[in-house]
């Protein structure tokens, strides 16, 4: 197994972890929450630079680089819900994972036809969007610890991220329909 893919199943691995510290709750399982996931994030960057950099760019990369983005952000989304973060809720959850489905499923066609559907710069923004977000609420819990009259702030804030990234996954979801329309026949 090469250096990418090692880095990819490592994010997967950390998962439960951060999970874990997470859904305890306390000030210190938080920042340890927080730094778990941020290297996880980093793990993102890293794989794929290398895969490039180094010719190394294998179908496993392709299908679980991917996947285990989507699997680290909807984890922190659902934990988000689990302890009521405001602004996370099903609904932000149903639409985020529903476009990650269905550009999953999508991609699996175009592969059984041979077709390569490149990342788009929406879905990339898409990624940074719901990455930013997830890392803001994070901060924003723990600023709001630390610094309570700061908590309108970052509730605001909160607001204004989840937004973007919803807006964005779906104008993502809908450039990768439009982009694969020739793919998704009737017949």
């Amino acid at each position: 197994m090469n250096t990418p893919n090692k880095l990819t199943v490592f994010r997967v691995i950390l998962i439960p972890f951060f999970m874990a510290f997470y859904l305890i709750g306390s000030t210190w399982s938080q920042i340890a929450a927080l730094l778990i996931y941020l290297v996880a994030a980093a793990t993102d960057r890293y794989d794929g630079y290398l895969a490039r950099k180094y010719n190394q760019i294998t179908t496993f990369g392709k299908l679980m680089d991917p996947l285990a983005d989507k699997i680290l952000i909807m984890s922190a989304l659902i934990c988000f819900m689990q302890r009521d973060v405001r602004y996370i809720n099903a609904v932000v959850i149903v639409i985020i994972l529903a476009r990650e489905l269905i550009v999953t499923g999508i991609r699996l066609i175009a592969m059984g036809e041979n077709y390569v559907i490149a990342a788009s710069i929406w879905g990339k923004a898409k990624t940074v969007s719901q990455f930013i977000l997830t890392i803001a609420v994070m901060v924003f819990e723990l600023g709001s610890e630390f610094i309570p009259q700061l908590e309108v702030v970052f509730d605001i804030a909160t607001l204004v991220l989840v937004i973007v990234a919803v807006a964005l996954t779906v104008i993502s979801g809908w450039d990768y329909i439009w982009k694969s329309r020739k793919l998704l026949t009737f017949k």
